[in-house]
């Protein structure tokens, strides 16, 4: 049996507001309703399920994205004017990492999920910290 990613879910403030962000920062289509959950369906059949809750622990969440898709991304993070990091500590402020020949790049969604874009797979350069 093949086994596949399905779905997650993450903790929200105001669920339709972070679903909106999500889907408009990475140019996905609109989320759907179902149940207590904004759905944020990615390429692959995978959703992010956000939730309402008071308490929020933030995680992260890593998006493998075209060069010409993470131009785009990461355009509309500097339009707008979101802090961003080339690193996960976020001790690069304003940067972006070129690891593994590739382009990446952290930022915060509106709950203080660590979001990141990268457009090679870890590893896959022999980049290996």
């Amino acid at each position: 049996m093949a086994v596949h990613f399905n779905h997650t879910i993450l903790s929200a403030r105001d669920s339709k507001a972070s679903a909106k962000f999500l889907t408009e920062i990475l140019n996905l289509p609109a989320p759907k309703h179902w149940g207590p959950f904004e759905m944020v369906a990615a390429e692959n059949g995978a959703f992010l399920d956000y939730m309402d809750t008071d308490e929020i622990a933030p995680q992260h969440y890593a998006f493998l994205v075209s060069e010409a898709e993470f131009d785009e991304i990461f355009g509309r993070v500097r339009e707008r004017k979101l802090a961003y990091w080339a690193d996960p500590a976020r001790k690069h402020p304003g940067e972006i990492n070129r690891h593994d020949g590739g382009r990446g790049v952290y930022f915060e969604d509106l709950n203080g999920h660590l979001l990141e874009i990268i457009t090679r797979p870890y590893g896959s350069g022999g980049w290996n910290p």
